[in-house]
């Protein structure tokens, strides 16, 4: 749902009653991961997506009923033998989806003086309170119910970075002191994942399923050297949704009529610029300079942070003398190992763009753990999976 949180801020700041479907689970080839959310108004207008177009219309269809019912629906959609086109994913696999009803209106008037009036419900509150936190671009993660006791579906818990949380997820008390521990450590990791815990928070008995979603602030893309390539790059990067720097000693190229589309312009020594900075495991830096003087002490740093990427342009000859120059500074092999270069994929790029989509391929084929070969002919899954989806509290891996 929070991939969506743009959108629906509007909705609430409008109090625009609305449903939310997300996914909440999967299987086989499912085009979305859980997460994914569609979600539709009153007046009948839908922003998202749930499937990429299997099972929209009806998944829209669910949406106007649960704002009619003002109740939670959990429904699996899959793949439909006798007719590719009816209701199922051709794909062949099946999701999962919660229909959540979220009342963002204002409550209804008092009938008399001794009526108070009806109060927005818990989940609504705690649902609109998931957006504004995705929206500010703080850290935070939603967990909500999508498996266990009917009375509990779809109830939801907001935990901030700070500790501080809104809602409850009902049941007894345990209940919510095991989800917040659960979604503080998904919230750590801005993992987006389901999870089992029992329905009264202990390690046994009957079951229940959290989705959590974490919401954190975009992973950085730093690109070094202000040059063309880096430009194409750039827009790439945003595309992906990084948040984009450009860093470059040279005043006269590190500029923002060159890179309108970078979030960050810096003018200083790469390598100064880099230690700066604290950057997490989903970081990528690419290294555009090729020109040693540049390249040696960025990647000398570079190489030895917990980032999720580091590449450097220039051809096999460079990149050799690159290599030579980084052992002379102490470098060992394992750190080497992670450098990419030359970079990007072998896509036969000649032009700045064509280049960026090469680099930003890559990027891509690292994070999800695919192999960058041609899907035609290959039998192995078009989705991977690359982090666990659901685990028991007190399993053992």
């Amino acid at each position: 749902m929070l991939d969506i949180a743009d959108e629906l801020s509007r909705w609430v700041e409008q109090g625009r009653d609305f449903a939310v479907a997300t996914v909440v689970g999967t299987g086989g080839s499912a085009p979305r991961q859980p997460g994914a959310a569609l979600a539709v108004d009153r007046d009948g207008t839908a922003i998202g997506s749930v499937s990429g177009g299997c099972v929209e219309g009806a998944v829209y269809e669910l949406c106007r009923q649960a704002l009619g019912s003002g109740t939670p629906v959990l429904q699996r959609f899959g793949y439909s033998d006798e007719d590719a086109f009816a209701v199922g994913l051709t794909c062949g696999g099946t999701i999962d989806i919660l229909v959540t009803p979220v009342r963002a209106s204002a409550p209804e008037p008092s009938k008399g003086p001794d009526d108070p009036p009806a109060p927005v419900d818990s989940t609504s509150r705690t649902l609109a309170a998931a957006v504004a936190a995705a929206v500010s671009d703080g850290a935070a993660a939603l967990a909500r119910i999508v498996s266990g006791p009917a009375d509990l579906l779809g109830r939801a818990l907001l935990v901030r970075a700070d500790g501080s949380r809104t809602g409850s997820l009902g049941g007894p008390p345990d209940l919510d002191r095991t989800a917040l521990q659960e979604t503080r450590a998904l919230l750590d990791a801005g993992r987006t994942t389901t999870v089992e815990i029992g329905a009264d928070g202990s390690r046994c008995g009957v079951s229940l399923t959290l989705l959590v979603e974490s919401s954190v602030p975009a992973p950085r893309m730093l690109v070094f050297g202000a040059v063309d390539f880096a430009a194409a790059l750039a827009r790439a990067g945003k595309f992906l949704g990084y948040r984009v720097t450009v860093c470059d000693a040279r005043p006269v190229f590190a500029t923002r009529a060159r890179f309108p589309d970078a979030d960050d312009i810096v003018v200083d020594w790469p390598h100064r610029y880099l230690e700066s900075q604290e950057l997490d495991s989903r970081a990528v830096l690419c290294v555009l300079t090729h020109d040693a003087k540049f390249d040696v002490p960025l990647l000398e740093r570079a190489l030895r942070l917990p980032v999720a990427y580091v590449g450097a342009m220039g051809s096999r000859r460079t990149h050799l003398d690159r290599l030579s120059r980084l052992r002379e500074a102490g470098l060992s092999d394992p750190e080497l190992n992670r450098l990419r270069s030359p970079i990007g994929l072998d896509l036969g790029a000649r032009t700045p763009e064509e280049t960026a989509l090469s680099i930003a391929a890559e990027i891509v084929a690292a994070r999800r753990g695919g192999t960058g070969t041609p899907l035609t002919g290959a039998h192995t899954p078009i989705h991977h999976d690359t982090s666990v989806t659901a685990r028991r509290i007190g399993s053992v891996a």
